[in-house]
Formats: C-alpha cells, sequence, structure tokens
C-alpha cells in the first residue's frame, strides 16, 4: 500500500510503549510518508504539519498497532466437527492418531488452488486487520511436500501485496510427519531440510519447527534449523506444547529468534533463553480452545523474559483472530498486568520478528496505530467481548 500521511489529535491517553514512558494524555501524533515525525501536545503541533490530513479522536485512546508473532491463517477448510470431538474429551494426540488435527487441514489445503487459498484466507486477514493488527507472522505446514509448501507460501505473499497489513512469511514443512512418510521419518527430516528448504527459502523469513513428542524430535529440529540457518534464514520454535521435549532449551542453544508455546518449560529452560535472549511468545488462545491450564506469564516476566503475545490462529487449537481477546485472556488467566499485555502484543511481537520500527511510537517508527472505542487502553483486557477498535491506521492510512 502507498504509505500515508495523517495528524492524529486529541488524543485522551496514548500508549508509545517508548522505555520509561507512561501514557501520555491530551496529544496529538504527526505522521508523514508512513513514519512517525512528532508526537506531542495537541495544541503544540508544529506549524510544518498543518497541511497535513487531520484525524480528531475525540479523546478516545490511542495504542500501538498489535503485532501477530505466530498464525497459520492461510489453509483450507474448517475443523469444527473436530472441535466437537475435543469438548467431548478426545485428546490431542487421539485426534492426530485418527487422521484428524492438522493431517485433516493438510489433505484439504493440498486439494485446495492458490485462488481457493486466497479466497479462504482473505476474509480472516481482513477480520485480523479491523481488530488492529497491522503486522502477523503468517506461517506455511498444512501442505508437507514441496509443491503445497511453495504454494502457501506464494499465497502468503500475494495476501501481503493485496491488504493493507504487512506478513512475514515462515516455512513450517516439519509441522507433522505427513502420512506417507510416517514409517520413513528420516526421509522427511532429509526432505524439508533439503528439497523443501532449497525451494522455499527464497520466500520466506524464518523456518520454524514444531519440537514435541507428537511432532519432531531435539535432534530432528536441530537438523532442520541448522539447514535454515545456512540459507540465512531466523529460527522459530514451537516448543514444550504438549510435554518437555527439550525445544525451549534448543531454541536457547540455536539463539531463536523465538520460543512458542513453552507451556511445560522448566525454570532453568526459561533461563537459558534469558540468557540467549529469545523472545517467548505465549499463546493463551490455545488453552482457552483447548481447556487446558494457562501459560504462567508471570514466570517468564519475573524471569526478565522478553515476552511476546499472539493468537496462534489456526483451525483446530485456536481459531482467534483478534488480538484484544488474547490480551484479555492473558490478564485475567495468565499473571500479565494490562500494561504488560499490551506491550507484549505491540513491541514484545515486533522484536520477535527483528521489527525494530514497529510496537513503538516515537519518531521514526511506523505510523502503525489503533484508536480504541475507549478512553484507556485498560478497557481492551476489562471489555473481552470485543469490538473496542475504532480505527486501525497503517503507515499513515487511515483504515
Amino acid at each position: 500500500m502507498t504509505d500515508g500521511s495523517l495528524v492524529i489529535t486529541n488524543i485522551g491517553e496514548l500508549s508509545t510503549n517508548v522505555p520509561g514512558e507512561g501514557p501520555l494524555t491530551d496529544c496529538a501524533v504527526a505522521i508523514t510518508d508512513g513514519a512517525v515525525r512528532w508526537v506531542g501536545k495537541s495544541d503544540a503541533l508544529p506549524k510544518q504539519f498543518e497541511a497535513t490530513p487531520v484525524a480528531d479522536v475525540e479523546g478516545r485512546a490511542v495504542v500501538p498497532g498489535f503485532v501477530d508473532a505466530h498464525t497459520h491463517t492461510v489453509f483450507s477448510g474448517d475443523r469444527a466437527t473436530e472441535f466437537g470431538m475435543r469438548m467431548r474429551g478426545a485428546s490431542y494426540e487421539e485426534l492426530l492418531a485418527a487422521g484428524g488435527g492438522i493431517l485433516s487441514t493438510v489433505e484439504a489445503t493440498r486439494r485446495a488452488s492458490m485462488v481457493d487459498l486466497i479466497g479462504e484466507s482473505m476474509p480472516r486477514i481482513n477480520r485480523m486487520l479491523a481488530a488492529g493488527t497491522t503486522t502477523a507472522e503468517v506461517k506455511t505446514g498444512y501442505g508437507l511436500d514441496v509443491a503445497t509448501e511453495v504454494g502457501m507460501a506464494d499465497t502468503i505473499g500475494a495476501l501481503d501485496m493485496a491488504l493493507p497489513i504487512d506478513l512475514v512469511s515462515t516455512f513450517l514443512g516439519a509441522h507433522v510427519v505427513p502420512p506417507e512418510f510416517r514409517d520413513r521419518r528420516d526421509e522427511y527430516v532429509t526432505l524439508v531440510a533439503g528439497d523443501m528448504l532449497d525451494a522455499i527459502s527464497d520466500k520466506v523469513s524464518f523456518v520454524d519447527v514444531f519440537c514435541d513428542d507428537a511432532a519432531f524430535t531435539v535432534d530432528e529440529t536441530r537438523t532442520i534449523c541448522e539447514a535454515a540457518r545456512e540459507k540465512g534464514l531466523g529460527i522459530r520454535l514451537h516448543a514444550d506444547q504438549l510435554s518437555r521435549s527439550g525445544g525451549t532449551s534448543l531454541a536457547a542453544e540455536l539463539r531463536a529468534a523465538s520460543v512458542d508455546h513453552c507451556d511445560h518449560a522448566t525454570d532453568e529452560d526459561i533461563g537459558a533463553v534469558v540468557e540467549a535472549g529469545v523472545t517467548v511468545v505465549l499463546l493463551p488462545g490455545v488453552s482457552f480452545s483447548m481447556r487446558e491450564g494457562y501459560p504462567d506469564g508471570r514466570r517468564f516476566l519475573d524471569a526478565g523474559a522478553t515476552v511476546a503475545l499472539a493468537t496462534d490462529c489456526n483451525p483446530g487449537t485456536s481459531y482467534v483472530e483478534t488480538m484484544p481477546f488474547i490480551i484479555s485472556l492473558a490478564v485475567v488467566n495468565c499473571g500479565f498486568t494490562p500494561a504488560e499485555a499490551l506491550w507484549s502484543a505491540t513491541r514484545g511481537g515486533a522484536l520477535s520478528l527483528g521489527l525494530e520500527d514497529r510496537g513503538i511510537v516515537e519518531p521514526g517508527a511506523l505510523g502503525d496505530l489503533v484508536v480504541l472505542d475507549a478512553p484507556s487502553y485498560t478497557h481492551l483486557p476489562y471489555r473481552p467481548d470485543g469490538g473496542l477498535v475504532a480505527a486501525t491506521v497503517k503507515r499513515g492510512s487511515l483504515l
């Protein structure tokens, strides 16, 4: 999209995420050519911005655009029937063993054309954007063969070009072992780390591996990640979601960009990722959808970890598209304060993706903002039923 210019004025409360700076009041933000140029009191707007289009938000609160750092929003079909089975007690592993779970989405996605994938995925991403998400990471991983994985990456690229949202593409060929390789795991790991990675590496920014008992071992994960690093890709890991597999400590060893889930990480694991500077991405929407225990955010925050929050939007275990709901879950169930949850849903997500120019409101940052139909950001967790996003601003354009 074309970078825009806009002065947002009469802001009742502005959350900047600038270190050491609390929310500002009665202020304005000037954006030109897609970037923030000035932040200050509304009545002190510099003359150089007087000709810039103005949006008077009438005392509403403004926060940075949400950065959703872990999603699977490109897929075909749905798993509503599976959701019903899970509510009746079927475990994640049982669903996988019966050919459900990820594998049912793989089957549907393999059958879908790129036009089909765009048509099904675009409404989801548009709803995310309407709910204030201005940047989202999107994973492949529902192809598990070379052609479909590449097609998914191409679909993510096409959606990124077509929609006013920044999409960061991640290769997740190592999501689970597909049925045709069930008795040939080593061959599949070789395929992912070899031909599949060769075909897709110039279309993505990161590689991800599901390192858990139901997916890939620590050694298999290390093999794939080392091959990806040789191609200049960043590393993200699904780790220790279902049990302690050692994936969180492996993320520290590899100095990954992020380690996600971490439900069964030990204190020693957490200390290792803090020392290594790995961002921890917590996904309370999964706990909500699967009726499982919520991650203890305080363990990570008090240990000094950089923490991000994300939706994990996917067709099976967290069909959640809106970051405000995730903020509410984090505060109510995971031990976050409202300020910590907002930071993690904005700046934390940006840092996990290596995007220093967003999740913060200061001169030089990207002009990505969310206008809330509320007087304060504290209404995000306080009013979890949604509908608080009055407007989304992307690169200075009011959407």
